[in-house]
């Protein structure tokens, strides 16, 4: 089982953020804000008081900036970073409590400075930033007792039998207890009130060895043995005041031996008391601050550290005048650094092939950002603003490679029924020459499309139809008749299904024709896409004069030749307005002229300035 705050064995009680055991966080009192003023003047500026008897103080930047934290007692004295001097990380006495000085030097670190003490303090402090940039924005928090709550230190002052809160919080017997036992109860009384244990100023205790007994001396007897004082305890401090004590054995009354304390009375045991020694000042010393961060992420740059002439007394380090340290070799205070030397861009590939293989289209290459070991890293560690272009536009000259076709037949192949009407199609290139099917491409036209002149009337058994007209009037072509199975009746066919000719030869249905050579004839491509949306365009397509072997010719009637261009789209534009297609950055210029709107997250992200010279991009492409 689980033992509780009030040290019983089950009990689930647990202290709360008052430091009540088994409280229900109503005897205190949460003070938490974000100190956020745009500030102007450099130096030192408040930003919040802490009041007596706060405790679990958190004061800390909310990122990581140039500014300094500062804190002051109300007196005036300075705790830290006081007087612009900057203080290192590390412990401070301030207040009657403890505060840890905290300021991440890390590179890659974003936390920013910030003081923590669990107090609670003895005295009103002062928080203050030593502005010298933007403020980041300052969290400070801190609890102080609730208006229910008994101060403690009320109670370490209230005489025995006096009203607390109204009520009498001890017995009358109290009153007849001695002075000494007064104040022992009070400070019993006030650690059992339940509220923050406030250390008063003059009543930090003092070591004491761990044999010490406190009782009270009986009167000294005449014995063999005594306690006898043989020296004192090593002084905690080589200099700068430190403290010892006595330190009492037992010895033999005449021969002043020393023997095994149980021969002395251990109740008459002197108690030792604390004496200050070694109180000359400790020789000064530059205290050495850690360096800062390289001025440069890559090549030479510089560095700067804090060097404070420092003295140690009584337990603490004091700033000092710097002539105190001059007989020491003053540190550097600035270096020269490099983390790193700089990455650079390099072209890894030749352009590629342009992506169409006529026409304007675009050229690629592979850029990136190598390390001086040769390693790529992230394009962030070279300058964007020299990196070279790894994509272009391409123009492979007019579209010559394309499929060439006749107009449709005129006639259908069958007289009646099913039949289908016929053109020509032929793959041309520069060279005006028949290419295998993938030279323009599996999107091969269709040379047949269907047509139907109506149903035809049955005859017998297989019956036969004539030929239908050449689907052509020149050059090769198809003829279509009908083959259906009929049974004759009385006056009438019967229209049989053409399982029950299946014993039966049947007649083709379809076969070759060629009236006679074409002589040239008109070809032309599709038509192109229109150049502009809205607004008027135009579309164009080739136009050839071909002969029968399909090779270029003079002889075709002009008066006949198919249009080269027409105009397109010619109503009027209608702005297309996407209210989510904003820049999110002030410098989307600056993407647009390092072309990286090519990348899905700076399209995103400057998507109102990508777009737009995307559109003046699709205009002159349409204008050429």
């Amino acid at each position: 089982q689980s033992i509780g705050c009030d040290d019983y064995l089950g009990s689930d009680k647990v202290i709360d953020k008052c430091g009540i055991c088994g409280g229900d966080n109503t005897a205190c009192k949460v003070v938490s804000g974000v100190f956020k003023h745009t500030l102007t003047n450099l130096g030192y500026h408040k930003i919040v008081e802490i009041p007596e008897g706060a405790t679990k103080i958190n004061i800390t930047e909310m990122s990581k900036s140039n500014n300094y934290l500062a804190l002051r007692s109300r007196s005036g004295r300075s705790i830290i970073n006081g007087n612009w001097a900057i203080d290192r990380p590390g412990r401070y006495e301030g207040g009657g409590t403890m505060f840890t000085y905290k300021r991440p030097n890390e590179i890659s670190s974003t936390a920013g400075e910030s003081f923590l003490a669990d107090g609670p303090t003895n005295e009103v402090l002062d928080v203050y930033m030593i502005h010298q940039q933007p403020n980041p924005g300052i969290h400070y928090e801190y609890i102080i007792p609730g208006d229910n709550v008994i101060s403690p230190q009320l109670l370490t002052h209230r005489r025995p039998g006096e009203p607390l809160n109204g009520q009498l919080g001890m017995s009358d017997s109290t009153n007849r207890e001695d002075e000494a036992l007064h104040r022992e109860t009070d400070t019993l009384t006030a650690q059992s009130a339940g509220t923050f244990p406030v250390i008063q100023p003059g009543r930090f205790p003092s070591h004491q060895p761990e044999n010490q007994v406190s009782a009270v001396q009986p009167p000294r007897q005449n014995r063999e043995h005594n306690w006898k004082q043989i020296g004192k305890t090593e002084c905690t401090a080589t200099c700068g005041k430190g403290s010892q004590y006595p330190v009492f054995h037992c010895v033999n009354r005449i021969t002043h031996e020393e023997v095994s304390e149980s021969y002395c009375d251990s109740s008459t045991k002197p108690i030792p008391e604390e004496e200050a020694c070694n109180l000359f000042p400790c020789p000064a010393f530059w205290d050495i601050g850690e360096w800062s961060e390289c001025s440069k992420t890559c090549g030479l740059g510089m560095q700067h550290r804090q060097i404070l002439c420092r003295q140690m007394y009584a337990n603490r380090t004091l700033t000092v005048q710097q002539y105190r340290c001059h007989h020491l070799e003053k540190p550097e205070t600035t270096s020269t650094c490099q983390l790193k030397i700089c990455s650079e861009w390099q072209i890894r590939t030749e352009w590629t092939s342009c992506s169409v293989p006529c026409g304007v289209g675009q050229r690629t290459r592979d850029v990136k950002c190598v390390s001086n070991l040769g390693d790529i890293v992230d394009d962030e560690e070279c300058n964007m603003k020299l990196r070279p272009n790894d994509i272009e536009n391409c123009d492979m000259g007019p579209c010559a490679k394309s499929w060439f076709l006749t107009e449709w037949s005129d006639r259908c192949s069958a007289e009646c029924g099913d039949g289908v009407r016929t053109r020509s199609v032929v793959c041309m290139t520069n060279h005006v020459s028949s290419l295998p099917l993938e030279g323009c491409g599996n999107n091969r036209p269709s040379e047949t499309t269907p047509c139907n002149n109506g149903p035809c009337a049955g005859k017998v058994e297989w019956f036969a139809g004539g030929w239908t007209q050449c689907s052509t009037e020149c050059g090769s072509g198809t003829q279509q008749r009908e083959v259906i199975c009929v049974r004759k009746t009385e006056g009438n066919f019967d229209v049989l299904n053409p399982f029950e000719c299946s014993y039966l030869e049947k007649p083709p249905s379809q076969q070759s024709c060629y009236l006679k050579p074409c002589g040239s004839k008109w070809f032309h491509t599709e038509w192109s896409t229109c150049s502009k949306s809205c607004e008027g365009g135009f579309r164009v397509r080739e136009v050839r004069c071909l002969s029968d072997d399909m090779t270029a010719s003079t002889q075709c009637d002009p008066q006949l030749k198919p249009e080269e261009k027409e105009p397109c789209n010619t109503q009027d534009c209608i702005p297309e307005i996407d209210e989510n297609c904003k820049d999110k950055y002030y410098n989307c210029n600056v993407v647009v002229q390092a072309r990286l709107c090519v990348y899905t997250y700076y399209k995103t992200a400057c998507c109102a300035s990508c777009t737009r010279v995307a559109n003046r991009q699709s205009g002159f492409l349409g204008r050429r």
